[in-house]
């Protein structure tokens, strides 16, 4: 019996080509789409999964400002982890990185800037599962100037050589330059880890250099993570933190909002509210948004399977008839049609599986994560595919099944069976559905990319526009003679202007402690983030001044005792007006003065933040970047004679730049890959459903023919028969464009509510999104209109 509904189902797929290539091909897309989303979300809630010990893992996040404004940081004190592993006996580790470092290690002349570099404690491989290639993981860390570097790394570096045992020179990061021995190589971090290296430096290096720091508990650059033993209690660990403060705080820090909480490690990628992470981090909304995506695929891609099935019904009615007939009964003809549409599903599906296979590679680039086959093809991805396809079968097959089977076989025989109004109802309800799905989906492209595009184009209040930036990490030969390097590239006619500062707009700065004399004269304490720059950076990078004046050669007193901040500083220090702060005290890390000027605000982080008090420090000699204006229509050219000149200036040094648009847009990164997803996925959902319109427009148009032949005979005009076809599917567009509208503009309110600066929705987006679907129905419908309004009547009326 299974072998002749098998027979049954392929004879029907290969009689009716057409509808079967729209039916399973709608599927396969739409399965292969459902299929990829569930990849990329099950990668994003893989990450920091591969922990032996993760359950087990929490880190520090320390809370500073005040109770009302509560900034959250992952980046920290040092004091913190040591007292939390002596103080609490659930705590068995704890393991502190350095903020990341950039350190050029050099090997037989062969040198690299690498920028992904960590200095850690000796017992970061008891606690994270990061297993040793070569090197003992108790001991590898231990010793001032011990160096472990990623497979990846160690093979630049040393090729075939086995690297154990060999020094590297290091210049920069956080210790004094020196020879670093290589005590051990490990595998490359996977993928799925919140944070990444290539590098990592004994932690004791850096405590050599600069020991101080170790026991303050203002000083921030340590990120701290803890393993905590089996009976760990969050909740009443947490409630033992004010006493523990009040004990080891220092009384100097007492003055000053600070807190710690605790987060799991699980909670690192895509759960964590805290600023100034050790890496990238997800979004929670963003998976969300997919997991609803991929579902109004496959329901899209049902939609037409059913519609279609549903629709056929009429040309199937005579095979039930004669079936019933001849004594098959009900319960035989339900599983007759349920397998056939089983059959077309696992069809659809198996092609999908081929469609995903082939497509992975291309999604790796779009996503920017990893995807291997072995990622489809085990056990539990398969089980979730197939077991899909098997309720999405059993759900699209059911209508069609118990309604054919429901057939009369006298009426049947006899011609008297129609489609009931209850049936084309349900078929224009679905066909609503669908493409209310699908309006919703455009417009919400058209949002997602004019928001990016307004984060491109707006002005952000400094001038970014062939800037190159040359990064030469804080290198002491060349902070010891900027000024003359700074007037060596103004001599090329490429360049119009330099400045030096120890950060630009886009890349890591600090925040410093800072007192300001409050209106009524007394002290406060704050911590606005900090740039520390040259004379030159103010006009350089074209800033306004909203009161009083830049940093000036004039001013000799510029160089100690001056500050200049921005308009959002002023207001958090409590002044209304800009004019009012000048000439009020300052105190910020050993210097103290008056505040000079103020700048407008610019927008120097990701418009994704509002723009947060800066402080902007008169500080040359602590500089990392050299910015250069370059006026030039050869870019390349410029760039050529640059490199020339630093090879001069600088032959020790490599030639690292880089133009800020760009690195300022790589903030973005997320953002822009959301909108590639988002369009790729919106745009396959949109075709699903007009292969479904499509198979629609063929069989209304195949159930008319004899309509249309005797209109024809009677004189109706092609444009009149276009229409009389074409009408009742623009209505059900029309119907949808209503439906969709209102809950695509609430769902992108909310998604817009991620930005700090963002696009106002307006009206037009939605009519926009309306007569995009609107011209694809009509272009989709038409074309059947129009083949059947031109056919012959005779061909049509022959039978009668």
């Amino acid at each position: 019996m299974f072998k002749n509904y098998i027979k049954i189902a392929w004879r029907n797929l290969i009689k009716n080509k057409g509808y079967s290539v729209i039916n399973i091909g709608g599927l396969a897309i739409g399965m292969a789409c459902f299929l990829m989303i569930a990849l990329f979300i099950n990668n994003e809630l893989s990450y920091d999964t591969y922990h032996e010990k993760g359950d087990n893992i929490y880190r520090v996040v320390h809370h500073n400002g005040s109770e009302d404004l509560d900034d959250q940081w992952i980046w920290g004190n040092a004091p913190v982890g040591p007292a939390l592993k002596a103080d609490f006996s659930e705590v068995i580790e704890k393991v502190q990185f350095s903020g990341r470092s950039d350190v050029l290690l050099e090997y037989n002349n062969n040198s690299f800037q690498e920028s992904n570099c960590f200095y850690v404690d000796p017992t970061v491989f008891n606690v994270f599962s990061w297993p040793l290639i070569s090197g003992n993981p108790e001991t590898a860390l231990e010793a001032p100037y011990s160096i472990v570097l990623t497979e990846s790394t160690a093979k630049k570096y040393f090729g075939n050589e086995d690297p154990m045992g060999k020094t590297v020179d290091g210049v920069g990061g956080r210790a004094n330059d020196g020879m670093y021995t290589v005590t051990g190589v490990m595998k490359d971090v996977p993928s799925n880890s919140h944070f990444s290296f290539d590098v990592l430096l004994s932690m004791s290096s850096f405590y050599q250099t600069r020991p101080g720091i170790f026991e303050s508990w203002g000083y921030v650059d340590f990120y701290t993570y803890f393993l905590v033993n089996d009976n760990f209690n969050l909740e009443a660990f947490q409630a033992k933190m004010p006493s523990f403060l009040k004990t080891r705080l220092p009384e100097e820090s007492k003055e000053y909002y600070y807190n710690v909480s605790f987060e799991p490690l699980k909670n690192a990628y895509l759960n964590s509210k805290a600023a100034r992470q050790p890496g990238i981090t997800g979004s929670l909304s963003n998976i969300y948004i997919f997991a609803i995506i991929g579902l109004f695929i496959l329901i899209i891609a049902s939609i037409n399977f059913m519609n279609l099935a549903t629709a056929r019904s009429m040309e199937r009615a005579k095979e039930v008839g004669v079936r019933k007939a001849i004594g098959a009964d009900k319960k035989g003809l339900i599983y007759q049609f349920m397998g056939e549409s089983l059959i077309m599903v696992f069809l659809s599906a198996s092609i999908g599986l081929l469609i995903v296979s082939i497509c992975l590679p291309w999604m790796g680039d779009i996503t920017g994560k990893e995807f291997a086959i072995k990622n489809i093809f085990n056990t539990n991805t398969l089980l979730l595919y197939f077991g899909t396809a098997l309720v999405t079968g059993l759900l699209a097959g059911s209508y069609p099944a118990f309604i054919l089977s429901n057939f009369k076989p006298v009426s049947v025989l006899k011609g008297l069976v129609s489609s009931s109004p209850q049936g084309v109802n349900l078929r224009k309800g679905l066909v609503i559905f669908q493409f209310s799905l699908s309006i919703a989906l455009i417009a919400s492209t058209v949002i997602v990319y004019f928001q990016l595009g307004f984060m491109l184009d707006k002005n952000l209040g400094f001038d970014r526009e062939q800037q190159l930036v040359i990064d030469f990490n804080y290198d002491s030969a060349i902070r010891e003679n900027l000024e003359t390097i700074k007037n060596e590239f103004l001599t090329l006619p490429e360049v119009s202007s330099a400045s030096a500062s120890r950060t630009v707009p886009g890349a890591h700065f600090p925040a410093a402690g800072t007192n300001i004399e409050s209106k009524e004269g007394e002290m406060l304490n704050y911590d606005p983030f900090l740039y520390e720059i040259d004379v030159d950076f103010i006009p350089h990078y074209k800033l306004e001044m909203a009161a009083g004046r830049a940093y000036s050669r004039d001013f000799p007193a510029d160089t100690i005792s001056s500050m200049i901040v921005n308009e959002a500083a002023v207001k958090e220090f409590g002044y209304a007006n800009p004019v009012n702060i000048l000439g009020k005290k300052f105190e910020q890390w050993g210097k103290s003065g008056t505040i000079i000027g103020v700048v407008k605000d610019f927008n120097y982080l990701s418009l994704h933040e509002k723009v947060a008090p800066l402080a902007l420090r008169y500080e040359p000699g602590s500089s990392r970047f050299l910015s250069l204006s370059i006026k030039s229509e050869n870019m390349a050219a410029a760039i050529g004679k640059i490199e020339n000149k630093w090879a001069e200036l600088a032959p020790h040094r490599p030639f690292l730049y880089s133009f800020l648009d760009d690195s300022f847009n790589e903030q973005y990164i997320a953002d822009f890959r959301f909108k590639e997803l988002f369009t790729l996925f919106s745009f396959l959902a949109i075709l699903i459903a007009c292969l479904g319109l499509f198979g629609l427009a063929t069989y209304s148009a195949m159930l008319r023919t004899k309509e249309i032949g005797i209109r024809k005979v009677l004189g109706a005009e092609v444009s009149s028969i276009v229409t009389l076809l074409s009408k009742d599917f623009i209505k059900l567009v029309l119907i949808s464009i209503l439906i969709a509208t209102p809950f695509a503009w609430y769902a992108m309110n909310k998604w817009l509510n991620v930005y700090a600066y963002k696009i106002e929705i307006s009206w037009w987006i939605f009519a926009l999104a309306g007569i995009i679907a609107l011209s694809v129905a009509i272009l989709t419908v038409s074309y059947h209109a129009i083949r059947s309004a031109r056919a012959n009547p005779i061909k049509s009326l022959r039978t009668e």
